[in-house]
């Protein structure tokens, strides 16, 4: 529907100081670090504004920041973002939350004005703000915030179509009733669980705990829905009763996980807000975390804090942050005209060789160059849809020319796995991985499985002919 993001909750200002760490001090086991170089962002609630505006959304950020230096760059961080700030009276002071890292790894966090304030007004500006909302995002970070009780009159007033995404913290709030989703981490459910019946059983499978804390929270929040964030494992959707429904995450490289609750969180309030089932918005919510952290975190977002910026993450994101990270690349490419179990197992045997996998994808015209003018069967834009939709892809990009040369020097890939008969032959792209080092390599394959074969027995069945059992190793394509 139309209408902002509004996010409510804590903001926070983070900042982390990365240096280089070769040595330790002479006077104890700790490391030296040299270099140093600072990074600000904004945290928590702000943190949340940051990523959806990123995605090229209007998003109001309503929150309460001291009256200090700390709160004014905070407010100049967002504000240069392109988030609109609306800010509470507020007689506390603003969280900092400070790393010190070396090599993509925290060694120490430095907390000040840990202790807040009180929110001391709302504004008629921030109730209006809150009801022209499309979606609304509680970020509540334990801070007072999602507290207060004029906010929460003006979110229980909201109307059903407005889907309200409550995101919650074990030092905050219960979720005002009513919330469309909300979305505990796996051990802030159990903790909420036991606060509400300490009679849970804690037993069984880690799936079924998780099930049995997602129950109780739904009806002790009256939720309609309560999506329980498994980390590495996706997340668990309970309405309360049933079966709940369970969406794995896709396989990725991860060093820092630090706001992955943030974005499956946007994530899921987008999804809502343009007209997404809730099992849909999940499922897009779990994918796009996977990327964030993939593409390393809260370091993805450092250097572009100066300006908004639309669209997914691509594969070339993807890829950096990936690499960065120290990471393996892994491509493939074909035409996938018609997916089919050959090419399954191929592109599942293609990720499992390393800590993401990039889909290199024949055009339509490229397509037709090489297979015919019959073919496509199935344009380009759906053939990326579906393999977008295998949790072992994590990025496809659309090459016009007859060869994935090109777009391979542009992602630079670590390995090139090649799907079909190659066994023993040279690989065709195995001069350009060179280049820079990389490798090609060949997978097996599925006996008799191909497009072709596909094409040619539907053909034959329409017919009333017998189906011909010629094999074909035109596996990828």
């Amino acid at each position: 529907m139309s209408g902002p993001l509004v996010v409510v909750g804590d903001a926070l200002l983070d900042i982390d100081l990365e240096g280089t760490a070769d040595r330790l001090t002479p006077d104890a086991p700790v490391p030296v670090l040299e270099n140093l170089v600072e990074h600000a962002r904004p945290g928590g609630a702000g943190l949340a504004a940051l990523m959806a505006v990123r995605d090229g959304h209007d998003v109001v950020l309503v929150t309460a920041l001291g009256d200090d230096e700390s709160g004014a760059r905070l407010e100049r961080l967002l504000a240069g973002a392109g988030v609109t700030v609306l800010r509470l009276p507020y007689d506390g002071p603003t969280s900092v939350k400070q790393r010190v890292r070396a090599a993509g790894q925290s060694l120490l966090r430095l907390d000040t004005g840990s202790q807040p304030g009180r929110v001391l007004d709302v504004p008629a500006v921030v109730a209006e703000a809150v009801g022209g909302a499309g979606a609304v995002l509680v970020a509540d970070y334990g801070r007072g915030v999602a507290a207060v009780p004029r906010l929460r009159e003006v979110l229980a007033s909201l109307p059903r179509r407005v889907p309200v995404v409550w995101d919650p913290h074990p030092r905050g709030s219960d979720p005002v009733p009513g919330m469309r989703l909300v979305t505990p981490n796996r051990g802030e459910a159990e903790q909420f669980a036991r606060r509400v019946d300490a009679s849970v059983p804690e037993d069984g499978s880690m799936l079924a705990r998780a099930r049995r804390h997602a129950d109780c929270l739904v009806a002790r929040w009256q939720a309609q829905a309560v999506a329980v964030t498994l980390g590495s494992r996706g997340a668990l959707l309970s309405y309360g009763q049933g079966a709940p429904v369970v969406t794995p995450a896709p396989s990725v490289h991860c060093v820092d996980p630090c706001g992955a609750g943030d974005r499956f969180a946007v994530s899921a309030a987008l999804a809502l807000r343009d007209g997404r089932v809730t099992t849909e918005a999940i499922a897009e919510a779990v994918v796009r975390a996977a990327g964030y952290v993939a593409a390393g975190g809260p370091a993805s977002l450092t250097d572009h804090v100066s300006g908004p910026r639309a669209g997914r993450l691509s594969a070339e994101e993807l890829v950096a942050g990936v690499s960065a990270n120290g990471g393996t690349v892994v491509a493939t490419g074909g035409c996938f005209d018609l997916l089919h179990a050959g090419h399954v197992a191929t592109l599942r045997a293609a990720r499992q060789l390393g800590d993401c996998l990039v889909v290199c994808l024949n055009s339509d015209a490229s397509v037709t160059r090489l297979k015919g003018p019959s073919r496509p069967l199935v344009p380009a834009a759906d053939r990326a849809r579906v393999l977008e939709a295998l949790e072992f892809v994590d990025a496809v990009v659309v090459f016009e020319q007859d060869t994935p040369a090109e777009v391979l020097k542009r992602i630079r890939p670590h390995v090139w796995a090649k799907g079909g008969d190659y066994a023993g032959t040279d690989v065709p792209e195995a001069a350009v991985l060179e280049e820079w080092g990389g490798q090609a390599v060949v997978l097996p394959y599925l006996q008799g499985r191909s497009t072709s074969r596909l094409v040619q027995s539907a053909a034959e069945r329409a017919a009333g002919h017998d189906v011909n059992t010629a094999t074909d190793k035109e596996i990828m394509r």
